[in-house]
């Protein structure tokens, strides 16, 4: 995990140096919003749902990115998650997300100690491979793009006696995006297949299943302007260990500043995590690119 860490950075510092040589790469063609905000795992889409839209804001002229931050604050938990991601002519997305579950005063009464924090490396990789998602308003066919996500815990002890098989996967996807302007609606749907227990934070595969297993992620986003747009979004989830994983839902709002800063903010419910049910609280994620 650290050498594709290390690679994923070498490649946008490269494609970086390349747009800063190249005069005819343009960021900025895309319309506010229609680059998605930084999901929980880096890449572009929904807070908890991958989207088929490329990050970003430049066209198939050029190279776009961002650097993102997320807290999310539950009553028995808390999340952050932040990286990059690097969006290579409307066509190719490479993200890397940081993840940290702390489970505060909860990890005493788990037997894991005040404090205790499960910590997560997700490298991704998306490519566009039909439709445009916001130009081809003559036509139904959506943004269609295929993705992976390599995720590596760091707590494989703990994930074992938990009953987690491993401390590292892959995730695949593949997912549609439309953007219909005269309806001021953005939906989108995914299909991932997976074995992540809690995204991968509590390792992958358990007693209960340590096979991929297809799950659904499902987002609708109405435009209320230019720059702000509401929706909801419904992840589902795996339950290989038998500790009762419960889908994901929130409720969002992204404002676009201008095409630098976008601000998230959401009421997430994230059920049961670790025993601990009513997991519901605010979700505020933060993102600055080009």
């Amino acid at each position: 995990m650290g050498e594709l860490r290390l690679a994923l950075i070498g490649a946008a510092l490269l494609l970086s140096a390349h747009a800063a040589q190249a005069k005819d790469l343009r960021p900025g063609g895309k319309l506010l919003l229609t680059g998605g905000v930084s999901s929980i795992e880096g890449s572009g889409g929904g807070g908890i749902a991958s989207w088929a839209l490329i990050t970003g804001y430049a066209t198939r002229d050029g190279i776009g990115g961002n650097l993102h931050a997320t807290r999310l604050a539950l009553p028995d938990y808390q999340f952050t998650t932040y990286g990059a991601a690097v969006g290579v002519y409307d066509r190719v997305e490479l993200s890397y997300a940081r993840q940290e579950f702390d489970t505060q005063g909860t990890g005493a009464k788990l037997g894991l100690g005040s404090g205790f924090t499960f910590h997560q490396d997700v490298v991704g990789a998306k490519l566009r491979v039909l439709g445009d998602a916001v130009y081809d308003q003559d036509s139904w066919i959506p943004q269609v793009a295929v993705g992976l996500q390599v995720k590596k815990a760091d707590r494989g002890a703990v994930i074992g006696l938990l009953g987690g098989k491993h401390d590292q996967g892959v995730d695949w996807y593949v997912a549609a995006s439309k953007v219909l302007l005269n309806q001021s609606l953005v939906l989108n749907g995914t299909v991932r297949a997976t074995k992540a227990n809690q995204t991968g934070l509590l390792g992958f595969g358990g007693p209960r299943h340590d096979s991929y297993q297809p799950q659904f992620e499902g987002s609708a986003a109405l435009l209320l302007s230019r720059r702000l747009a509401i929706g909801v979004e419904y992840r589902t989830k795996p339950d290989n260990l038998g500790l009762k994983e419960d889908d994901w839902m929130d409720v969002f709002a992204a404002f676009a500043v201008n095409k630098t800063v976008s601000i998230t903010a959401a009421y997430a419910d994230l059920g049961t995590i670790a025993t601990f049910g009513g997991q519901r609280g605010l979700y505020l994620s933060l993102q600055a690119g080009f």
